[in-house]
Parts: C-alpha cells; sequence; structure tokens
C-alpha cells in the first residue's frame, strides 16, 4: 500500500536507523527533522548511499555502495545476522512464513563475497548487521535510491527481508517505511490513482470489491488492470494509446530517455494537459485546462509518507481562468453525461469513507479537530494506527503471516565499458523541486543551474577544472553541463538532476530499462562518458 508502517514520531524514539538509498535531508526535510531527533536522542544512523550525502555526515557509519548492489548488502546482511545467532528466531517462527527458502538463499553470500559485490567494506557490513539486530527498536528508511532501479521491488523486498530476519516491524519504533518523495504521492495511490487498484488499494480484480463500486457509482468497473505510466508509453510505441489526459504531471521532461518521451507524446491523436505551471509537457498539448493551485486555491486533503491525512484549505480563489482540479473533471463528466451525486472535495470525501474501509472513521470534523488521522482508521471513533502490522505479534497472528522473499542480484542494464566508463546516478537537490517547473522561473539566491558532478580523483586523471563546460554523453544522447568537483562522490561515480530540464536536458541521458513489477524506469544508473568541449 505504499504508506510507511510507522509514524514520524517513532523515528524519535527508535535506536538504530538504516537510511538505504535516500538523502533525506535534502529530499525529505521535515522527515529528516523528526530523524535527527531520534540521533541527538542516542539512535545509530547508517546511511546507505553510493555518494557520500548531506545526510550520510549525521551518520555514525557511512555505507558507500556501488550503484545496482542494494540486494547483495541485504544478503550480506541476512546472512551474517543469521549465521551469528542473531536472527529473531521466535517472531520468525510464529509470524512468517518462507524463511528456510530465504535463508538458502542468502548463505552463499559471505562477508567478503558482499565486499566484492558491493564495495562496502566486510567489517562495516558486519558492523550494520549486528547493530541492526540487536537493537531494541529498528527502522530501515528509503526512497528513490532503491525503488529507481530495473529490480526495484526485488531490492524493496530484500530490505522488507531484514525487517522479518530481526522483528523489527508491528511494533513501537519499529518498521519500514518508504519516503514519499512529493507532497500528496501516498494520497493519490490512496484515491485509487493506481493501475490495478480501487481506491483504499483495494484490489480491482477482486469480484467483491467490484461489486460495491458498481453499486455506488452506478457503473460496471471493468476488472482488468490498467497501464502504469511506462507501461503507457510503450502502448503510444505500439499504436495502442491514442489519447492521453495529462495532470499535474511533466512527462516530456521526466520521463527516462526523453527523445522518446517526447516522440510519442507528439505521436497521440489528442494530448489534454491539465496544470497549474506552462510545462514542456504543455506546450505539446492539443488542450490545455488551466488548473488553481491545489496547496492554496483548492479545498481538498493530502496523505504524507507516515499515512497522515490533513485537510487542506483554500486561502484564496483561483487566478483568471483556472479553476479547482475537482471543478474540471466534475464539468467534463458532466458534458460526457455523467450524473454524479457528490461534486464538492467533502461530498467526494464522505463518499471514499463508504467505500474505502481504511478511511472510514475520517470525517472533515475529526480531520478539522484533530489536525489530521493516520490510516486506517475504520470508524467514527476509531483514534487512526501509528504504526501497522501489530497483529503479527498476536496470539494466533490474526491474518496471513508475513513472508520472507527469495530475490536475486541483477546489475544495471547499461553496463560500464572502455566507451561509457562512468556511473552516471540521478537525484534532487534541497533548493530545486523535479523538473524546475515550479522553481525554475523564479530568481533564487543559490541557484547554480545543473552540473555533472564528478569526483576529486575523476577530475584529476581527465584533467577538468571546476565549472569547465563537458559533454555527457550516454548509449542515447548527450548533453553540456558544467564541471563541479565533488568530495561526496568515489571514482567512477557521477551525479546530476533533472531540476534544469530546459538549459540540461538530463534525461537524455538516462534509461528506459523498466522494473516488469512497478513500471519504474532505472534512472539511477546510466553508463557515461565525459568529453572536453573545444572552444
Amino acid at each position: 500500500m505504499g504508506g510507511g508502517t510507522s509514524s514520524y514520531r517513532e523515528i524519535e524514539e527508535t535506536d538504530c536507523i538504516l537510511l538505504w538509498g535516500s538523502n533525506a535531508r535534502e529530499t525529505h526535510p521535515i522527515f529528516f527533522h523528526h530523524l535527527l531527533k531520534g540521533v541527538k536522542r542516542g539512535a545509530r544512523l547508517f546511511a546507505i548511499d553510493p555518494r557520500r550525502t548531506s545526510s550520510a555526515r549525521w551518520a555514525d557509519v557511512w555505507a558507500g555502495l556501488d550503484v545496482g548492489t542494494d540486494i547483495p548488502l541485504a544478503h550480506a546482511m541476512g546472512r551474517e545476522i543469521i549465521v551469528s545467532g542473531l536472527a529473531h528466531n521466535e517472531f520468525i517462527t510464529h509470524a512468517t512464513t518462507g524463511f528456510e527458502a530465504y535463508k538458502a538463499s542468502v548463505l552463499p553470500w559471505t562477508l567478503e563475497r558482499g565486499e566484492a559485490a558491493t564495495g562496502v567494506p566486510a567489517g562495516v557490513i558486519r558492523e550494520m548487521a549486528h547493530a541492526f539486530a540487536t537493537a531494541r527498536r529498528g527502522m530501515i528508511c528509503w526512497t528513490l535510491g532503491i525503488t529507481e532501479h530495473h529490480n526495484a521491488v526485488d531490492n524493496v523486498l530484500a530490505l522488507i527481508n531484514l525487517a522479518l530476519l530481526t522483528g523489527h516491524v508491528g511494533r513501537w519504533g519499529s518498521g519500514i517505511n518508504p519516503l514519499r518523495g512529493q507532497n500528496n504521492v501516498q494520497g493519490g495511490g490512496d484515491m485509487g490513482a493506481l493501475p490495478d487498484r480501487l481506491p483504499g488499494f483495494q484490489h480491482v480484480e477482486n469480484d467483491e470489491v467490484r461489486v460495491k463500486f458498481d453499486r455506488t457509482w452506478g457503473v460496471t468497473v471493468p476488472p482488468e488492470r490498467g497501464w502504469h505510466l511506462s507501461g503507457m508509453f510503450d502502448a503510444m510505441d505500439r499504436g495502442d494509446l491514442k489519447a492521453l489526459y495529462v495532470i499535474g504531471e511533466n512527462p516530456a521532461q521526466s520521463e527516462a530517455d526523453q527523445h522518446r518521451a517526447e516522440r510519442l507524446l507528439r505521436s497521440v491523436d489528442i494530448l489534454v494537459v491539465q496544470d497549474v505551471m506552462r510545462t514542456a509537457t504543455v506546450e505539446l498539448a492539443d488542450v490545455v485546462l488551466p488548473a488553481a493551485a491545489g496547496s492554496f486555491e483548492s479545498e481538498g486533503t493530502v496523505t504524507s509518507s507516515e499515512r497522515r491525512v490533513q485537510r487542506v484549505r483554500r486561502a484564496k480563489a483561483p487566478l483568471g481562468d483556472s479553476r479547482e482540479d475537482l471543478a474540471i473533471i466534475v464539468d467534463l463528466a458532466a458534458r460526457m453525461g455523467a450524473q454524479w451525486p457528490a461534486t464538492d472535495a467533502e461530498g467526494l470525501w464522505n463518499e471514499l469513507r463508504t467505500l474505502s474501509p481504511v478511511h472510514g472513521g475520517m470525517s472533515y470534523a475529526r480531520l478539522e479537530a484533530e489536525g489530521g488521522l493516520q490510516w486506517p482508521c475504520y470508524y467514527d471513533a476509531h483514534p487512526g494506527e501509528a504504526f501497522l502490522h501489530g497483529r503479527l505479534w498476536d496470539r494466533p497472528v490474526r491474518g496471513p503471516r508475513a513472508p520472507f522473499s527469495v530475490v536475486e542480484h541483477a546489475l544495471p542494464v547499461d553496463t560500464l565499458d572502455d566507451d561509457y566508463p562512468l556511473r552516471l546516478t540521478t537525484g534532487r537537490r534541497l533548493e530545486e523541486y523535479n523538473t524546475g517547473v515550479q522553481t525554475g522561473p523564479y530568481a533564487s539566491p543559490v541557484r547554480r543551474g545543473e552540473t555533472i558532478d564528478i569526483s576529486p580523483e575523476d577530475a584529476r586523471r581527465l584533467g577538468f577544472r571546476e565549472g569547465q563546460p563537458v559533454r555527457v554523453r550516454s548509449r542515447r544522447g548527450s548533453v553540456v553541463a558544467p564541471v563541479h568537483i565533488d568530495t561526496a562522490l568515489r571514482p567512477g561515480l557521477t551525479f546530476m538532476t533533472f531540476h534544469f530540464p530546459d538549459d540540461v536536458a538530463t534525461n537524455h541521458l538516462t534509461i528506459d530499462a523498466v522494473d516488469p513489477k512497478s513500471g519504474t524506469a532505472e534512472f539511477k544508473a546510466a553508463a557515461v562518458r565525459l568529453e572536453a568541449v573545444e572552444g
């Protein structure tokens, strides 16, 4: 369901934190504020990231692994926990399934083999494994450094295995927490903006669930899964998708392999874009529907990474001809013949509460009075649940037990060779936001524009100086960007963002190799080379 198993308050009171593939200091600063409270109270922090990020500077240990080797690192830690007798055997026996198969899959991953595969010293792997296993309370937090790979789901399952192995789930101060990258990403999933789920994360293939929605909506909900975003672009490529309606997204500049994305967006019969800003995708649109700002000019709710639903209140009327997203959609539906009984934000929210059990107790009055509630919140007097999966500790366990997963290591698709010897990984910086739509047009005292960040060792070896323009070339395209020499990078690793696509289109470099389970592209692992720019 995507939401973190734990509340933000709990990370302030945990004992050990694995911050894995996340520069939360810059990309999730509100969450990192809570994390630092935990560190200042004595929690050990292990930052697991190819770069020595600003988050890693607060850590007890930085584990600088090679890009795309998260599974070997998790396997080596799992093996060390098992052979050292530190596994939570009572929890494993009582609350999980599949342990023996998992154990067999990680036993070959000795500390030495883990070091060879990941670049993390064996002693560091051992220290992390022992610290996490022996902590009274422990948390694993991750973000796009784990999920923007061609084997994203397997990466996540490898981390879940570590939590199950140590019993760090289903109790206060212990949990597994994906940090959502943008405001209301979690809320979008909650409302059913997924190809295989209806609101409340209910499976569209479940006959009993669909009957409930059919009755309320007065339609027959198709039982088939839809396409995720990468699947939509593949369908455009095949000619199976002829019309696209884009709301609040800029795929012309946010998709991997930007050349392909632009070509396919131009190929559809009609492209409708509903947005607050004039994006590159707006420039390609046949129809533009100007939307109001969701944060200030609209009514509704947002949901954070900790599953907390909060109210959004309109502060001012929409500017000019812009309208709230909801008003546009309701009007469009009416013109297509739909007569919806609920057409305002609160009315639709109350409809949701009758359809999604986890939101049943969240009335607007309660959200106002209590400053937000965490789902699941099943009925009017339900307080909401700070952490999930406490049932795993019940005697006997209510519902299914938690499964271990057997996952295999797979190297990044875009391989390194003599022609493309450097690994490019991508991410965000604190001062900017995504494709720069909201931050790019405005003056900023800290903006420096896009750079290609390289290690001091690579700068010396290649003969590049700070600020020198170079051409960054991958198997898909090239861009020119100034060099920034960054001590956070190890030799062979480079870094860029997507914040300045009008000047430096980083997505011309990235590969659209997709995880078939999640549809996520491998933004974190492109192969590149750097060339001097004459003149």
